[in-house]
């Protein structure tokens, strides 16, 4: 009966002990979580004991804490882009804001029909401007947005890149560029948007347009299964191009701002190429500035 008694009193005592340990643990995990709470803390949760469903519980709040911390990063990380954005494109259209109120006053002033055609044709050439400003704007702010889809289907690369190409004829004619393409003969096809594509290469050049002087380089080969598109501009002199940062948005080599572009070009291309499954780089060999893009050969 003794023994009897005394088990039961070891059991109690067993049971009451590990009740404490129990509720301490509790304790301590609410005391953490309400810690986490109110500070800016990279803490999980630590535990003690993993005995009555202590660890499961530690375990699918430290995946919680963790999914939280992703998203909150997430948050800053776009709160951010759209500060940066308001801030740049309030810098940018400014300046061909304010032209285009100078040249609103200078048309009703102007008696002259050939003063009012030039007049004219300044605001029309600026409201273009701002257009593909408002426009680049709304591309990357889509590419960023996680549940956008890019609609990817079997496409020649090569008549994609001909046909963007052609479209700058008059404009390097204009210019006095004689480009040199070496374009193979080889039909090659890729898994991409064919808008997109051509967004790419328009961006590209007009980059090359934008900061280059007169000679541009163009070329698309096969390398084993990857199709290789090369865009090689030479750079003008004195220019200063950090080229770990030309596809970040806002990167803008020309710090004078002179240009109406919002610096947007290469980082369209740039999301775009990653959301065809492809890879670019850039790189400068003497005063050549060279944009590589590689992508997937679709057999």
């Amino acid at each position: 009966m003794y023994i009897l008694i005394g088990t039961l009193i070891l059991i109690i005592f067993a049971l009451i002990l590990y009740l404490w340990i129990y509720q301490r643990q509790v304790k301590n995990i609410c005391r953490q979580l309400q810690f986490l709470n109110e500070n800016n803390s990279n803490m999980l949760i630590l535990r003690e004991i993993n005995h009555g469903g202590i660890a499961m519980l530690v375990n699918i709040l430290n995946d919680f804490l963790i999914m939280r911390k992703k998203e909150k990063k997430e948050f800053v990380e776009k709160e951010k882009m759209i500060a940066d954005i308001y801030v740049n494109l309030s810098h940018d259209i400014r300046t061909p804001l304010t032209s285009l109120d100078g040249y609103f006053q200078l048309l009703e002033e102007s008696d002259d029909k050939e003063e009012q055609k030039r007049y004219v044709s300044v605001i029309r050439e600026r409201i273009t401007s701002l257009n593909s400003m408002l426009e680049e704007l709304f591309t990357y702010t889509k590419l960023k947005n996680e549940a956008y889809q890019l609609e990817l289907t079997t496409c020649c690369i090569n008549e994609v890149l001909k046909s963007t190409i052609f479209s700058y004829y008059d404009q390097w004619m204009e210019l006095q560029i004689v480009p040199e393409f070496h374009i193979t003969e080889e039909l090659l096809y890729i898994e991409a948007n064919k808008e997109a594509l051509g967004r790419v290469i328009r961006n590209i050049i007009k980059n090359g347009l934008d900061h280059g002087e007169k000679q541009i380089c163009v070329s698309l080969k096969k390398e084993n299964d990857r199709v290789c598109l090369e865009i090689r501009n030479q750079m003008k002199e004195k220019e200063e191009i950090n080229i770990s940062q030309v596809f970040e948005r806002f990167y803008k080599a020309d710090k004078s701002r002179n240009k109406s572009s919002t610096g947007l070009g290469l980082a369209i291309a740039k999301e775009f190429v990653i959301r065809m499954h492809g890879k670019i780089e850039a790189e400068i060999i003497e005063d050549m500035f060279i944009i590589r893009i590689e992508f997937c050969t679709k057999i």
